[in-house]
């Protein structure tokens, strides 16, 4: 070690080791650099945590919408099911318009007709059970007010056996499908003055 101006000179092996603080001045611009650096690290840091909030958050909006719109195609493939059905079922309702005219046609005047009815009825009843199962709901009309929702009129008849607006004869009985509307009832409705 050589000495001049005072100061003692070391020679060091840089790649190696730093010299150790030999006072307090020559610390301080350290420690202020070291602030600096905590200060940009916890800036850093409170960035990162805003990013990261931002993320999450995106991600729950992300999750909520695709639940939404899974519930969506469920509740769209369901009313697409049900209005599939609901037009395979009107296909039938003519059947059972028929089986209802040949219960009325076919009269008990002789054993055979009699085995003829409880045939039909007994094909009638297994008919109304399977469409009862599936959802299919006939509307009772008879005496009921008149409904445009769901009955058709077909004719205005002047009576007083029934009130004013009601239903005094179903020409064509009329079916809901799980509260949806497959066929009116087409009938006559009453028109009196004492209404």
């Amino acid at each position: 070690m050589a000495k001049g101006n005072g100061k003692t000179e070391v020679n060091l092996d840089l790649d190696r080791e730093l010299p150790a603080a030999e006072d307090e001045e020559e610390t301080g611009p350290i420690s202020i650099a070291g602030k600096a650096a905590d200060d940009s690290a916890a800036s850093e840091t409170e960035k990162l945590k805003a990013e990261r909030d931002a993320l999450l958050d995106r991600l729950a909006r992300l999750q909520a919408e695709f639940d939404n719109a899974r519930k969506r195609a469920v509740r769209e493939q369901q009313e697409f099911r049900e209005f599939a059905a609901a037009d395979v079922i009107k296909n039938f309702l003519p059947i059972l318009d028929s089986f209802e005219r040949a219960l009325k046609a076919v009269g008990d005047s002789n054993s055979n007709s009699n085995d003829f009815r409880n045939g039909i009825e007994l094909i009638y009843r297994q008919f109304q059970d399977a469409l009862q199962k599936i959802g299919v709901q006939p509307i009772v009309s008879v005496g009921q007010p008149f409904d445009p929702r769901i009955h058709e009129a077909v004719e205005m008849v002047d009576t007083t056996e029934v009130a004013d607006h009601h239903v005094l004869d179903e020409l064509q009985r009329g079916y809901k499908y799980k509260e949806r509307l497959l066929r009116p009832a087409m009938v006559r409705v009453a028109r009196n003055a004492r209404g």
